[in-house]
C-alpha cells in the first residue's frame, strides 16, 4: 500500500460519506494529479459494502511481539546466509587450495569449516520455524502483510541485497581485466552472486505478491 497524505485520506473519506461513488472519487483524484498507486491505497482502507457511512478496513498495527519475531526472523537470515556463504568459501579452499597458503591457514580450514557447519545446524531450523509460523500468520489473517516491521526489513535486506550483488560483480569485473582470475575465485563469485541473488529474488517476489493481493 502506497503511503498517503492526511489531506487524502480527509478527502476520500469525506467524499464517501457525501455518497460519491468510488469511481468518481478515484477519476477525481487521478485528475487532480494523485498516482493511481496512492488512490488505490487509501480507497482500499475503505469496504466497499452497502452501508450508510464509510467502513474501514482493519489496517496493520505493530505489537512488541510481531516486532521481535521479525527481527529474530530476519537476524537468523543473515547470520545462516552468511554462515553458508563462509561455509562455501571455505569448501572451495579446502577444493582448491593455493600452493602459496602457509600451513597454519590450511589446518585452520578445519576449524573453520566446523564452526560453519554448527552454525548452520541452529539457524536453520530457527529460521525455518519462524517463516513457516509468519506465513501461516499471514494465511490467516492477509492485513499482516502491510505490517510496517516486516515492510521496512525486507526493502532492507533487498538494499543488502543489491549491495552485495553489485560489489560481487564489480569484483569480478576488477580482476577480469586485471588478468587474475582463477577458478578458486570465480567460484567464490558465483557463491556470492548465487545466496544474494536468492535472496534478492526470493524477497522482490514476495513483495509482487504483495501488490496483487487484494
Amino acid at each position: 500500500m502506497a503511503s498517503a497524505s492526511p489531506e487524502l485520506e480527509s478527502f476520500v473519506r469525506e467524499a464517501l460519506m457525501r455518497g460519491h461513488s468510488r469511481a468518481q472519487v478515484n477519476q477525481a483524484l487521478l485528475a487532480a494529479g494523485w498516482s493511481e498507486a496512492q488512490v488505490r491505497g487509501v480507497l482500499d482502507g475503505w469496504a466497499d459494502v452497502d452501508f450508510a457511512l464509510p467502513v474501514p478496513r482493519p489496517r496493520a498495527s505493530l505489537s512488541a511481539r510481531e516486532a521481535f519475531v521479525y527481527l529474530l526472523l530476519f537476524s537468523t537470515l543473515y547470520f545462516y546466509c552468511w554462515n553458508l556463504g563462509s561455509l562455501l568459501f571455505k569448501l572451495i579452499e579446502h577444493t582448491l587450495p593455493d600452493p602459496t597458503d602457509a600451513r597454519w591457514q590450511i589446518v585452520q580450514l578445519g576449524s573453520s569449516i566446523r564452526w560453519s557447519i554448527s552454525a548452520l545446524v541452529i539457524a536453520f531450523p530457527v529460521f525455518a520455524f519462524l517463516s513457516h509460523r509468519v506465513s501461516r500468520d499471514v494465511a490467516l489473517h492477509p492485513i499482516k502483510r502491510l505490517s510496517p516491521v516486516r515492510r521496512w526489513l525486507t526493502y532492507l535486506t533487498l538494499f543488502v541485497a543489491a549491495g552485495v550483488l553489485i560489489g560481487d560483480l564489480t569484483t569480478l569485473v576488477y580482476n577480469l581485466l586485471g588478468g587474475e582470475l582463477s577458478l578458486r575465485f570465480v567460484l567464490k563469485v558465483l557463491a556470492v552472486a548465487l545466496l544474494a541473488g536468492t535472496v534478492f529474488g526470493w524477497y522482490l517476489a514476495d513483495l509482487r505478491r504483495e501488490e496483487v493481493s487484494p
